[in-house]
């Protein structure tokens, strides 16, 4: 598996690789060793697409080498694209998109059987529970964090956005049943979960309006903080994430539960996209850079010791230098602990890419992103020099990249901690820190003493005669 993209994109290969391996594969040590290589793949910009046609390009030879390796595309590039992967990639052997994982396994054999395959479906059917992420078997990169996919889709129609077109529109899955697969992780020791969506806080909207047709004496409403509320008193789940919030979708109701519910962390990712009045109407996202900061005072009155990360987009068409400026004072204003900086990037299929009359200049933007770093990087250190002195549990996830001896974890405002340990920490444990030291992208702490051991099960890989 190789994935490009989000964490959506994440989820959907450990989907599929559930899937595979429930059909009687195992995991391949490297590229040149497999029969089976998928790639699942992202739309959101440009260079996505340029990662998979050179990594396209560079499994060629693989094929030629073992004619009986079978290439699959999948994701939202592939739901886009359709036929034209196997016209510019004729190796290939099934494309399928982003509403019919469930359908991977199959469409391999199809394939061995009859040749290359290209399916791909318009949406997803509601009604089809198979075609959901939850009802598939799921290869977890990490024993004790999960991912639990909400709601699938989009209805909003922000001007340079393609994931509309690619995921469909909302869809939320039933509030019992997210309730009770968050309930089937604690009970195999999953303490973590993030819940995701393409708009969280929207969730459930749709299911309250589809009771109400039905003559339900119901208010529409979405459901996103009873859902927190309810996930987060799972006995054996000690913190809940989410991502990723519209900003114009954020509720008191949401910050309520995020702050009375102990297992909520202390994080909201909350994308401004522009600081620009002009450019925020221009990208339809429903709010201005007043209305945004008064937002994010509210969720900041609400939940004390909230880190707050953001996207935001550079150059989209027709932005001044006026309109620049005003993103710089928001994101000076907001101070941001952390952002997403992306050059605007026109996806063929969205109401921007039209305007190419109105595209910025390469060396503008360029420096353009310079300044806006200049600014992110400068309230990042500050947001993260404010946390020396603080006590942390961090979640261990493993040792640091760069040295054994080091382990490294989470905080509960998701910041990267590095740690000292004289002996290697489990994934999963949960240990108290004093951080020591900052970086911009980091906190650097002393073990204090361990606060929990993991409770996940060791998995053994079963491999059949």
């Amino acid at each position: 598996m190789r994935t490009f993209g989000c964490q959506m994109n994440e989820h959907d290969s450990e989907r599929i690789s559930g899937l595979l391996e429930a059909d009687g594969m195992a995991e391949a040590n490297a590229m040149d060793e497999a029969d089976v290589i998928v790639l699942n793949t992202c739309c959101i910009r440009e260079n996505a697409d340029n990662k998979l046609y050179a990594q396209l390009g560079q499994l060629k030879h693989l094929k030629k080498a073992n004619p009986r390796l079978q290439i699959a595309v999948a994701g939202c590039l592939a739901q886009k694209d359709r036929d034209l992967i196997r016209e510019k990639a004729g190796h290939v052997d099934v494309v399928f998109g982003t509403h019919n994982v469930h359908r991977a396994a199959e469409l391999l054999t199809e394939a061995r059987e009859s040749g290359p395959i290209v399916e791909i479906l318009e949406e997803t059917a509601r009604e089809d529970a198979a075609a959901f992420p939850s009802a598939l078997p799921a290869k977890r990169e990490s024993d004790f964090a999960a991912w639990v996919t909400i709601q699938i889709g989009c209805d909003n129609n922000c001007a340079f956005c393609i994931v509309p077109a690619v995921r469909g529109p909302e869809i939320s899955r039933e509030f019992a049943g997210l309730v009770t697969e968050v309930k089937a992780l604690a009970d195999v020791g999953v303490t973590e979960v993030t819940l995701l969506g393409q708009n969280v806080n929207s969730y459930g909207r749709d299911i309250q309006l589809a009771r109400r047709q039905a003559g339900e004496d119901v208010r529409v409403r979405p459901l996103f903080g009873d859902l927190l509320r309810d996930v987060g008193a799972i006995d054996g789940i000690r913190r809940v994430r989410y991502t990723s919030p519209h900003p114009k979708d954020l509720r008191p109701e949401t910050i309520t539960a995020m702050a009375e519910t102990d297992a909520v962390c202390e994080h909201l990712h909350f994308p401004l996209q522009a600081g620009s009045d002009r450019i925020l109407a221009q990208m339809h996202r429903g709010y201005t850079g007043e209305r945004f900061l008064e937002k994010l005072q509210e969720a900041r009155a609400g939940v004390p010791d909230l880190a707050v990360t953001t996207d935001i987009i550079v150059g989209f068409p027709g932005e001044t230098e006026d309109d620049f400026v005003r993103t710089l004072e928001v994101a000076a204003e907001a101070r941001f602990d952390s952002a997403y900086t992306f050059v605007y990037s026109p996806r063929p299929g969205t109401e921007a890419a039209e305007w190419t009359d109105k595209f910025i200049p390469a060396e503008v933007t360029k420096d353009r992103m310079e300044r806006l770093r200049t600014v992110i990087e400068r309230s990042s250190r500050a947001r993260h020099a404010e946390r020396v002195g603080k006590t942390e549990i961090a979640a261990v996830f493993g040792p640091s990249k760069r040295d054994p001896d080091v382990m490294s974890g989470r905080t509960r405002q998701n910041k990267l901690v590095h740690f000292a340990s004289d002996k290697p920490l489990k994934a999963g444990t949960y240990a108290r820190v004093k951080i020591v030291d900052s970086g911009m992208h980091y906190l650097r702490g002393e073990l204090l003493d361990i606060t929990a051991l993991p409770t996940h099960r060791t998995r053994i890989p079963v491999v059949s005669a």
